[in-house]
């Protein structure tokens, strides 16, 4: 079902900014089409919640010359656009998070961009246009090896992994060692 401006401004409680923040949506909308929009319940770091405005879906990002859709979930808060939205990368359950400079361990993103955030300056599709630069450069997932696929689920959701570069500037994914296990390391 297509979104218009005003099904959107529609979707927004009165304690948004409701026509400048529609306007954003219905851009990102025309730009990004697999994201969609929805009211959902966001919670803190503290555990407290809020109902909030919520792009979630993917977006593409080039990779070595291949077009990878990377699940994401934004939200705009009521105080936008004078604050940044919170960014997460969401993986499906056969991939990984790869925690780094741009992505904590839970997923969320740390762009420069968003830690900058100036009203005026700054705007959705703009952010979107940036994670995917960055998503290109620095990949906030990886997909599972088929063999680590076989691993308990233990071993599997619990490890860090980080993407790191060698001297002649290929990636691999390397996961944090286990006590009393030797240094893992796979093609990413």
């Amino acid at each position: 079902m297509p979104y218009y401006e005003g099904k959107i401004k529609k979707m927004l409680p009165k304690t948004y900014l409701r026509k400048h923040v529609a306007h954003e949506i219905y851009m990102v909308l025309t730009h990004f089409k697999t994201l969609q929009p929805m009211m959902d319940k966001y919670v803190y770091n503290d555990g407290t919640t809020k109902v909030l405005m919520c792009l979630s879906g993917t977006i593409p990002v080039m990779f070595k010359d291949q077009t990878y859709n990377i699940p994401i979930c934004l939200w705009v808060e009521d105080s936008y656009p004078q604050t940044a939205p919170i960014c997460y990368v969401r993986p499906t359950p056969d991939m990984w998070i790869i925690t780094g400079k741009f992505i904590s361990s839970d997923g969320e993103v740390k762009l420069p961009y968003l830690q900058e955030w100036k009203h005026g300056e700054c705007d959705l599709v703009s952010l979107l246009q940036v994670m995917a630069a960055t998503f290109g450069e620095f990949p906030p997932l990886c997909k599972q090896h088929p063999e680590l696929q076989q691993a308990s689920c233990r071993q599997q959701y619990h490890r860090q992994a980080e993407v790191l570069s060698t001297s002649d500037g290929s990636l691999y994914l390397s996961l944090a060692r286990e006590e009393g296990q030797q240094e893992n390391e796979t093609n990413c």
